[in-house]
This record gives C-alpha cells, sequence and structure tokens, in this order.
C-alpha cells in the first residue's frame, strides 16, 4: 500500500510538514501557485531551497503583508548570549504560532478574521466561527476543507482546556493567524493529492525549555501542545525551544495513524522539511514515501493470542465476528489442552500494530480470557486486486493474487453460491464452467 513515513527527530510545524510534503509532489510549483491563488488577502506562499547540516531540502516560506512571524523562545539562562543562535532566530514557523506578546485584552467583537488589516499588528483574533467561514470561501476540494476544519476543532479543544473556556469562545490569538491557516490548509491539500493510504510518524520531539506567547512564558511543550499530544509517543531532549508547535501537532494527531519505528517499506522518494531555526542536527521533518504491507510483499504484523477453556462455541463465534469487523487481518482457533486435562481454545488474532490497543479490548470485552499475549511477526502476502468476470448468468467478481513468481484467480464464493441456486448445480460444477 502507499505509505508515508514522517520522521518528527527534530519536532513538526505547520511549514516543515508543508516542505517536506511539497518535495514528494509530484508538481511542487503548480502547488505553490494553486497556493497563491486561494485569495487569502496579502498572504504570499513560496518555497526554496535550503541546507541544514549539510543537507539540502525545501524551506516554506507564508507572508502577510510582507512580514513573517518571528521566534519568541526563551533562553535558559536569559542574561546570557550564549542561546541566541536558538532563540533569536526567525522562528517563522517552527513555533510561530507562540509570537504573539501584545497585551491588548481580548474581546468577542472581531469582524471576520480575513477582512483585518494587516500591518505590524497582523496577529488578529480569529475564533472558529472566523475559521469556518475564511475556509468555507476558499477554492479548495471539499475533503481538504473538512481536514482543515477538523484540525483546528483539535487545536481549539486544545486551548479551551488550557485556558478553561468554552471552544466557540477561544480565540485563535496564538494559531488563529493567515500564515497558520495556510499551513493547515497546505498540508491537507498536499495529503488529499498524494493520496497515501498509511501515514505512519516517528515519537515527536517536542524539544524542552520555555516560549513566550500572548499570556507570558509557557514551559515546553506549551500546554495546548501538551494536551494535543496525549496518547502519542514524545520526548524531550537537551536542543532548547518549542520543537513541536501546536499546528504541528494537530496536523500529526489528524492524519497519522499509527506513531512508532519505520515500517518495512520500498522507499520511493524521500522529502526534507527545513525549519528557519540551526542546531547541531538538522532541524527539519522527513517524509519517506514508499511502498508497505502486501504491495512490497512483507509486512510486519501482532499476533494477539489467549487461552479460553469456559466459552460456549456459540459466543466465541460472536467474539470472532465482533474481532474481524474491527480490523483484524484474520481470527482464528487451535484445540489446546489445558491444566487438569481440561480441553481448551487457543484464540488468534493477526492485526496490524496501530489496531492493537482496540483489538485487546474487544478480547477481554467479548471472551472470558484474564490475559492476551502479544508477538511481533513478520508476514509475507501477495498482493490482492478484484477483477470482473462477464458469464452467460452475470458478473462473478474475481480475486486476484500476484507477487513472488505466482499469479492466481479465485472466482467469489458468493457470486458462485448465486448462480447455483439460481440455476439449479451443483457449486463445484458451477465453479468449473468458471474454470
Amino acid at each position: 500500500m502507499k505509505t508515508l513515513y514522517l520522521e518528527c527527530n527534530m519536532g513538526a510545524a505547520g511549514d516543515m510538514l508543508t516542505a517536506a510534503l511539497l518535495e514528494l509532489h509530484p508538481d511542487p510549483q503548480g502547488f505553490a501557485q494553486r497556493m497563491n491563488r486561494l485569495g487569502l488577502p496579502g498572504v504570499v506562499f513560496s518555497a526554496q531551497p535550503a541546507v541544514k547540516c549539510g543537507i539540502t531540502g525545501t524551506q516554506v516560506s507564508v507572508t502577510v503583508a510582507g512580514e513573517e512571524e518571528e521566534s519568541q523562545d526563551v533562553p535558559l539562562h536569559p542574561h546570557s548570549h550564549e542561546h541566541t543562535h536558538e532563540t533569536a532566530q526567525d522562528e517563522a514557523h517552527h513555533g510561530h504560532e507562540h509570537t504573539h506578546d501584545h497585551t491588548h485584552e481580548h474581546t468577542h467583537e472581531h469582524d471576520h478574521a480575513h477582512t483585518h488589516g494587516h500591518g505590524h499588528g497582523h496577529h488578529h483574533h480569529a475564533g472558529m466561527g472566523d475559521i469556518r467561514h475564511i475556509l468555507s470561501h476558499l477554492d479548495i476540494p471539499q475533503p481538504v476543507r473538512q481536514d482543515a476544519e477538523a484540525v483546528y476543532q483539535l487545536i481549539a479543544q486544545a486551548e479551551s482546556h488550557a485556558h478553561g473556556r468554552p471552544v466557540e469562545e477561544i480565540h485563535f490569538h496564538e494559531v488563529g493567524t493567515l500564515d497558520a491557516v495556510t499551513d493547515v490548509v497546505a498540508v491537507c491539500w498536499l495529503l488529499h493529492d498524494l493520496a497515501p493510504e498509511r501515514i505512519v510518524a516517528s515519537p515527536v520531539h517536542v524539544g524542552c525549555g520555555q516560549v513566550r506567547c500572548a499570556h507570558g512564558i509557557l514551559p515546553v511543550p506549551a500546554p495546548a501542545t501538551a494536551y494535543i499530544l496525549q496518547g502519542v509517543p514524545t520526548y524531550g531532549g537537551s536542543v532548547q525551544g518549542e520543537l513541536c508547535t501546536p499546528t504541528g501537532a494537530a496536523l500529526l494527531k489528524h492524519f497519522v495513524q499509527r506513531f512508532g519505528p519505520a515500517p518495512v517499506m520500498r522507499v520511493e522518494k524521500t522529502g526534507y522539511g527545513m525549519g528557519k531555526k540551526d542546531f547541531e542536527a538538522a532541524n527539519c521533518v522527513r517524509a519517506m514515501w514508499g511502498q508497505s504491507g502486501s504491495e512490497a510483499g512483507r509486512e510486519t504484523v501482532l499476533e494477539l493470542c489467549c487461552n479460553l477453556d469456559d466459552m460456549t462455541g456459540e459466543a466465541l463465534g460472536f467474539a470472532q465476528e465482533r474481532l474481524l469487523e474491527a480490523g483484524a487481518l484474520d481470527v482464528f482457533t487451535q484445540p489446546i489442552g489445558m491444566k487438569k486435562g481440561r480441553p481448551g481454545v487457543l484464540l488468534t488474532v493477526l492485526c496490524r500494530e496501530e489496531d492493537r490497543e482496540g483489538l485487546v479490548s474487544l478480547l477481554f470485552l467479548h471472551t472470558t480470557t484474564l490475559g492476551v499475549r502479544e508477538r511481533l511477526c513478520a508476514r509475507y502476502t501477495l498482493a490482492r486486486s478484484q477483477e470482473r468476470a462477464e458469464t452467460p448468468w452475470g458478473p462473478v467478481g474475481v480475486k486476484v493474487s500476484t507477487g513472488w513468481g505466482v499469479t492466481r484467480r479465485k472466482p467469489e464464493y458468493e457470486d458462485l453460491a448465486r448462480i447455483a441456486r439460481e440455476q439449479g448445480l451443483p457449486l463445484e460444477q458451477v465453479r468449473s464452467l468458471l474454470s
């Protein structure tokens, strides 16, 4: 399957994700032109080559009325100049959500965000209603609009939790500016164009230290970012500054299906999305695009197993149905002998890693087991596709499996059974007539 792996060893921000995905896009220049035709007032989207630690990638800039956001990371030692290269450099999008240190009071009497002027004070304060209004007037595919709104909803929920206010009263003074809208739309649109079937990301490096925002100086990760990343594997380290922004966190949370090591995949293209700051490590998000799973011929799956000796056959069958409906790749049983000579059943579930938690919960819910074992397995598979064959009795679905030097075709059982019933023929005779 078409797989995208995002390596977030230096965190993630909207512009870095945009730049990495742009390097994977078949027409990056055309995409940039599309972004500049969106009609966001004063917004200019551009991409240019950048080098970090000797690696060449792409750096994206979004200016509003000719201005670009700047970093407000706070040095570990405020009176020292040792950290100037990390804290005073242009952060624009690697933390641009936390650059608004103006102190005017926030009211709820704002016009729609996209109508505000953008001089030195283009840090307007949009609410969810304003964001929806902006998105509704952009000439973008409907799925892109829906994804962008869902990303902002995650941010709104996080800000709501951080500030103790209802979601609809939240003003995105941290992330509601037009450049952030541009970042979110760009990532959603790039993923819409690329159409990966599976998105996996590494654990997220969030950085450490402090960041300056409209409410004062906050720890890294900022409260909204920390809230969004609940349930996502993260880590800190020695890098001073905000490596993962609320926008970057929300984009990852919305799109990524699993966080962990890179899956076994045949990489076809790699994109490097560069941040604006310089560190000892290359400040980038790396995006790897390729084939994984059955199309590569090998994939990693989990075996979830449990021993059962006190369930009826009907109850066991019901549990198997629920597990398959929830996304299990396969469910099967084997007879086993248990302690005190009791006959039992070994129930085994094959699943992908991202489905582990849901299926373990179902095993405890629908079986009598007191414990579930887990084992990581490599699975070799044939690539599968579906064809239709025309017959005198109507169309018949045909499963086609290819790879590893073989090709197999097998008519769909339900279609064979339908013909056998309608024609009054034995099932095997119908099968032989279609061979």
